[in-house]
């Protein structure tokens, strides 16, 4: 699987933009803004660890998990941490915006909720928006208006850039996105990339109210906007384990951290790992690792 690029990998690829100083203080989280006229022709393809809105202004492949997308004209890309994606320029010309920002930096005050099940950053969604010459006006401006603002000493500009940047995403909710990207020819090892990070975002379970929301290979297609047979044939291709067994790895894993470090009765383990009943939970395990959850949480003491 492809490595993350984090905030401060970002700055050492990309040298030549200012940074602006943006933000960075602890409990504000992360945001900064660039024009697209410094960017390289071509990103490499991989996930980052934060959240990126680009209004891009140029000709060029755009490569979006397991598709991909030719863009001709100007395009809204919401990009998010899970998902990997990169851009390929058909020409030197390219123009444009974009912004980057943490999950802490945009939830700092603010009603939109978890922005991974947003409409514009949820995975198995579409997140291309192809924009009108009057709707390209609109975000140029609000773009302009954060790489003006973003250099003020006003002591509420963060507060300022957080308010264009909800513009920003209530405008493009209005839009409607593009839907003719073409499939991969290795579309398999995208799918289950996807899914294994899928997976391991539903970890490590921190109480057992914050239970295992995805359970079943039909619920991991479900999120990612696949047929389940999709998915089962993608995963089992790649890792050479089908989809269930992937999943009943990760809860054993998760299982065995759970009994061995916290001290959560059986019960509690249980419900925190998706099961109706802790009976389920006991059954399940000892076909797993031929161990009771109790002998495991004993050999521990």
């Amino acid at each position: 699987m492809e490595s993350k690029e984090t905030i401060k990998g970002f700055y050492l690829r990309n040298e030549s933009m200012e940074r602006h100083d943006a933000v960075t203080t602890s409990g504000v989280g992360h945001f900064n803004v660039f024009s697209r006229e410094s960017c390289s022709l071509i990103t490499p393809y991989s996930r980052r660890d934060y959240y990126k809105i680009s209004l891009i202004i140029g000709k060029g492949k755009l490569h979006y998990a397991d598709k991909w997308i030719y863009v001709d004209r100007p395009v809204l890309l919401f990009s998010n941490p899970v998902v990997p994606y990169s851009w390929d320029a058909d020409d030197e010309d390219q123009t444009g915006w974009f912004c980057l920002f943490t999950d802490q930096f945009l939830q700092n005050g603010s009603r939109l909720g978890n922005l991974l099940d947003s409409q514009l950053f949820k995975i198995g969604g579409t997140p291309v928006f192809f924009v009108d010459e009057e709707q390209q006006k609109i975000v140029s401006d609000l773009f302009v208006k954060m790489m003006s603002e973003i250099q003020t000493e006003y002591m509420h500009k963060y507060d300022m850039l957080r308010a264009c940047l909800h513009l920003l995403i209530h405008e493009t909710m209005k839009m409607h996105p593009a839907e003719t990207f073409e499939p991969y020819q290795n579309a398999s090892q995208r799918v289950a990339s996807l899914f294994m990070e899928l997976l391991e975002r539903q970890f490590p379970i921190d109480s057992p109210e914050a239970f295992l929301k995805l359970k079943t290979p039909n619920d991991y297609a479900q999120s990612l906007s696949i047929h389940v047979n999709s998915l089962n044939r993608a995963v089992k291709e790649m890792t050479g384990k089908t989809t269930s067994r992937q999943i009943a790895s990760r809860i054993v894993q998760e299982a065995n951290a759970l009994l061995k470090h916290t001290d959560w009765n059986i019960s509690e383990i249980a419900y925190g790992l998706g099961f109706e009943e802790p009976a389920y939970f006991t059954n399940f395990f000892k076909k797993q690792t031929g161990l009771a959850p109790n002998a495991v949480r004993t050999a521990t003491v």
